[in-house]
């Protein structure tokens, strides 16, 4: 027996999805059951697929037909429908195999339902056919407008721009199916803008059509609409604003409102710290006011100076660790120029403005340093109680060279005194334990917050304490009367 599917189409008309033709699969066989043997049809149909438009507002419609093709009409067969989706989604009339949809579907939440399905003999109790699974499709409607997803706009043009001269671009998104006719191929068109700005009509590329003077009109709100459906009727649509400013003509340089900046920075500061800021002031507006910040005298090359885009500042960072033993410190020049200059306009950026910055380093109290970052030490086993290891060694870096005291972090094996000297506090078995791995800590005596870590990693060594032993106890068996020669058996 084979089944076939009874779609609906679209149109409102039944369609009948045949089945594939027979092949060898599809021979019959004979099945023996209680009632006696019976010819069987092996399957021979594949599965088609339904279609349901999305957004049906009725509570309860019919999708299509599940039915067999042994179903002789007397009532006998029952249809029924599993899956995640059946009996709350989908149901199924078991008599007839009719499919409906109990409530509104959304292709944009959900486009695909597997289900499956089965048909049972209601006078044997047996299925006629194993489960099979089909797919419940949800085709697109028109039903989402364009939307502009990266609003709001803004864009910045010199002024008196030539006609033609890329303003910005702007997208609208459809969540419709791009595959489903043209329910999400957009059209942009200018709603407000002429006779100044055009936009072309699949790119969203917006662009000057007129030049505009700024000492006019200093920026002006165009209005952009997409529709769907390449603008044809029953067409969906969105609209957005871009703010568009015309930018001035770089006729000043930035100035140091002050000659000299006065910082200060931990000698503990890390690399990349910021240590202060400085500020020079642009009459200009737009990208004509934005200015690099660079270093134009730095002997040590300790200092660097980064711009914050945003608010136009001179961040001047450390860019190697100061030591204020070694120098406590540092007399530095900055200078800062427009960033966009026209050839036309460099008579106004000749000469760029500088001003003098002083650092003053400032004294920390820091942590030990060991002379080295770790240490390897080697000790033979079975030494003695109090049998040296080897030595450690740290320093206070500061000016004042505080006492350094050691100690072994959780080890009841070693122990350290303050000299840094480890020694072995119980016997060592290699067999037990080869390797060691110690945290010895440094701690500063007259601040003993001041605390500093290194690894120490003890081989033990071995020694020939150990006879041969066999693996297992071996017995042996021999004939009497054996022969010179012959082997034993295990």
């Amino acid at each position: 027996m084979n089944f076939s599917l009874l779609l609906p189409s679209l149109l409102g008309i039944s369609l009948l999805w045949p089945c594939l033709p027979a092949t060898e699969n599809s021979k019959t066989e004979k099945v023996k059951h209680s009632a006696g043997p019976h010819l069987r049809v092996k399957r021979g149909w594949m599965w088609n697929q339904f279609f349901v438009p999305e957004e049906m507002n009725r509570t309860s419609y019919r999708i299509g037909q599940l039915r067999s093709d042994l179903d002789n009409g007397n009532n006998s067969f029952q249809y029924k429908l599993l899956g995640a989706e059946a009996g709350s989604i989908f149901v199924i009339d078991e008599r007839t195999g009719d499919i409906y949809a109990r409530q509104k579907l959304d292709r944009e939440e959900r486009s695909l339902y597997t289900l499956r399905a089965q048909v049972i003999d209601t006078t044997t109790g047996r299925a006629v056919e194993p489960e099979s699974e089909f797919v419940i499709r949800v085709s697109d409607i028109n039903d989402n407008e364009p939307k502009f997803l990266d609003e709001p706009y803004e864009a910045i043009v010199p002024e008196m721009s030539p006609e033609g001269t890329l303003v910005i671009q702007v997208t609208a998104s459809d969540a419709d199916d791009p595959s489903s006719g043209n329910n999400a191929r957009l059209l942009y068109s200018l709603l407000r803008g002429q006779p100044y700005f055009s936009i072309e009509p699949t790119t969203g590329v917006i662009r000057i059509s007129s030049k505009m003077d700024r000492e006019l009109q200093d920026e002006y709100w165009v209005i952009i609409q997409a529709k769907d459906m390449l603008g044809l009727p029953g067409a969906l649509s969105g609209t957005t604003s871009v703010l568009i400013k015309l930018s001035d003509v770089n006729d000043n340089k930035p100035i140091f409102k002050e000659s000299l900046y006065r910082l200060t920075v931990s000698e503990s500061a890390p690399t990349g710290t910021s240590i202060g800021k400085i500020m020079a002031y642009d009459n200009d507006i737009g990208e004509n006011a934005e200015m690099d910040y660079s270093i134009e005298e730095d002997d040590s090359q300790t200092f660097d100076i980064i711009t914050n885009n945003e608010t136009q500042e001179g961040i001047v960072i450390l860019k190697k660790k100061v030591d204020f033993e070694h120098q406590n410190h540092y007399g530095i020049r900055a200078k800062v120029k427009n960033r966009h200059v026209d050839e036309k306009l460099m008579k106004y950026h000749a000469e760029a403005s500088t001003t003098f910055i002083k650092v003053q380093v400032e004294d920390d109290d820091e942590p030990p340093v060991f002379h080295f970052p770790y240490y390897i030490f080697e000790i033979f086993e079975g030494s003695p109680h109090g049998s040296f290891v080897g030595v450690v060694s740290a320093a206070d870096p500061d000016q004042r060279n505080s006492p350094i005291g050691y100690s072994v972090t959780r080890s009841k094996v070693f122990s350290i005194d303050d000299n840094g000297t480890i020694i072995a506090t119980n016997p060592l078995d290699r067999e037990i334990s080869a390797w060691y791995n110690l945290s010895v800590t440094a701690t500063e005596k007259y601040n003993v917050q001041q605390i500093s870590a290194v690894p120490v990693y003890v081989q033990v060594l071995n020694i020939n304490d150990h006879p041969p032993e066999f693996s297992e106890y071996y017995e042996t068996f021999v004939c009497e009367n054996a022969a010179s020669g012959q082997g034993l058996s295990f």
